[in-house]
């Protein structure tokens, strides 16, 4: 035998990382089928940023720098992001995004490991925060632009002089679903427009599906935890169920709930991060449920459609407070307890 059967093989920071990019790639082909090569570019821009962002923040700390450009963590924080982020957003809008969330997110705590909140998330939160009108153009699925014409676009702010800017760009389905149910208009007729789909909204819920297919990949190979994932759209799906029964009028299901949005995102890729999660299987329920219900609230009675980011960081900011009474003592710990209490 190569191995004995008592001895494991290491896994390094930088196979989880490429593990999980590797998760990404059905998600990143589908978002790009449906809203066209903006997607490719914001990757590329949020790619490079991050990384010569990182190098120079890792150079302002006199620390070593092939190292940990090479641990991946820097890139999949510029895919999580990009993916999270318009599609036909003005170049520079995921340029500050993704430094903001490589300085502020990250380094500025000590690097990877150190972080109390998710990088991604940071820089997504900064963006919609500051810069509310540039993130709210979200391309048509299957729209009108050729990939030159939306790099001209990105770029430039230039259209072909036949289209408008109403022509490219829409509100997303939560968006749309948050501003138009109305007394005279329940959430099942505001849900009968084309832009719905059947299910999340139209393109978007292939988009969905393509993040399941990566998350169960990560499942499998044991890249994740099941326990954030599963209470984040249990709780989601409950409280949109119980919601959807006492209201039908104003509120829709669960089904759009969990297909709508960056939830799949969220539940597979953002909440599953090791470092600013809690510690403990009992822990990460309590997260991923946290999350969950946050998600639900923001949306429907908040001022962002879709909450994700928010709801992640506020756990986040939770996440000690749960460690502090989920996390398993120490070993012995227990006995040394026991014996001062019996002195």
């Amino acid at each position: 035998m190569m191995y004995a059967p008592y001895l494991a093989r290491p896994t390094t920071v930088s196979t989880v990382m490429f593990k999980v990019l590797a998760a990404l790639l059905p998600a990143i082909a589908t978002s790009v089928w449906v809203f066209g090569a903006g997607v490719l570019v914001q990757l590329v821009l949020a790619s490079v940023t991050a990384l010569v962002t990182e190098a120079l923040m890792l150079r302002a700390r006199a620390v070593p720098v092939a190292p940990f450009l090479k641990d991946g963590s820097a890139l999949l924080t510029a895919w999580l992001l990009a993916l999270s982020m318009p599609p036909l957003g003005v170049w520079w809008l995921i340029v500050v995004a993704t430094a903001f969330a490589i300085v502020f997110g990250k380094q500025l705590y000590g690097g990877l490991g150190n972080n109390p909140f998710n990088p991604a998330m940071v820089g997504f939160a900064m963006a919609i925060v500051a810069f509310p009108a540039q993130m709210a153009a979200w391309g048509i699925p299957h729209g009108p632009l050729s990939a030159l014409d939306q790099l001209g676009w990105i770029f430039a702010r230039e259209l072909p002089a036949h289209l408008t800017l109403d022509a490219i760009t829409s509100a997303t389905p939560l968006d749309y679903l948050k501003t138009h149910i109305a007394p005279d208009m329940p959430a099942g007729d505001v849900m009968a427009n084309p832009l719905f789909g059947r299910l999340g909204g139209a393109g978007r819920e292939w988009v969905a599906l393509a993040y399941l297919a990566g998350g169960l990949y990560l499942l499998q190979q044991k890249v994740i935890a099941w326990h954030t994932t599963v209470a984040l759209l249990g709780a989601l799906g409950l409280v949109a169920l119980l919601m959807h029964l006492a209201d039908p009028w104003y509120y829709s299901g669960a089904p759009f709930h969990l297909a709508a949005g960056a939830t799949m995102l969220a539940a597979f890729f953002i909440v599953t991060d090791p470092v600013s999660a809690p510690v403990s299987a009992r822990g990460r329920l309590i997260f991923g449920a946290g999350v969950g219900v946050l998600i639900y609230v923001i949306r429907v009675f908040g001022g962002y459609p879709d909450a994700a980011a928010f709801s992640v960081l506020l756990m986040n900011i939770a996440t000690p407070l749960i460690d502090r009474y989920t996390r398993p003592p120490s070993f012995g710990a227990a006995n040394r307890k026991r014996k001062e209490k019996s002195r």
